[in-house]
């Protein structure tokens, strides 16, 4: 088993474009009231909006001590089945229509490509595990599988 570590984190792209809308567009509401409020308003509502994004890109996926830790979720690899690394194509479709709404999912849109994990405890519900990751086939390697994308060949919902 190898080490993983990453961050899902925005992209840059947002760190100059929802802040500043977000400031500008709460600095517009209070504008009527005054330049003070409406300074204040476009401070803090960048201010907010910049935290936001952190704790929305905060999230981490790792595997550490035998187990996958995907957010909030620490899942131990015995409980877990075949690693499959998904293309953009197929990532897009498993967080679509062929989602089952009990899978486990740490999904962030912006990043295209992701790793879905069978889910084999016979007592977890969860039929699987889909983790949106920039390093497809490196997680898949850290969860000791070495599957590459593909197809249909990933299993249907």
């Amino acid at each position: 088993m190898q080490a993983y570590d990453e961050r899902l984190t925005a992209p840059r792209s947002w760190w100059l474009t929802v802040p500043a809308l977000t400031g500008v567009t709460l600095g517009l509401v209070l504008l009527p009231l005054g330049t003070v409020p409406m300074l204040a308003a476009l401070v803090t509502g960048a201010a907010l909006a910049a935290v936001g994004l952190s704790v929305y890109g905060s999230v981490r996926v790792r595997v550490v001590a035998d187990s996958l830790v995907a957010g909030s979720a620490r899942i131990p690899l015995s409980a877990l089945g075949r690693a499959s690394a998904l293309s953009p194509e197929e990532a897009r479709a498993w967080r679509t229509h062929r989602a089952d709404p009990r899978a486990f999912m740490v999904l962030r849109a912006y990043i295209p490509t992701a790793v879905r994990v069978e889910v084999v405890d016979p007592r977890d519900p969860t039929p699987y595990v889909y983790v949106s990751t920039r390093r497809p086939q490196r997680l898949v390697s850290a969860l000791g599988g070495s599957e590459a994308p593909s197809g249909a060949a990933s299993g249907a919902a």
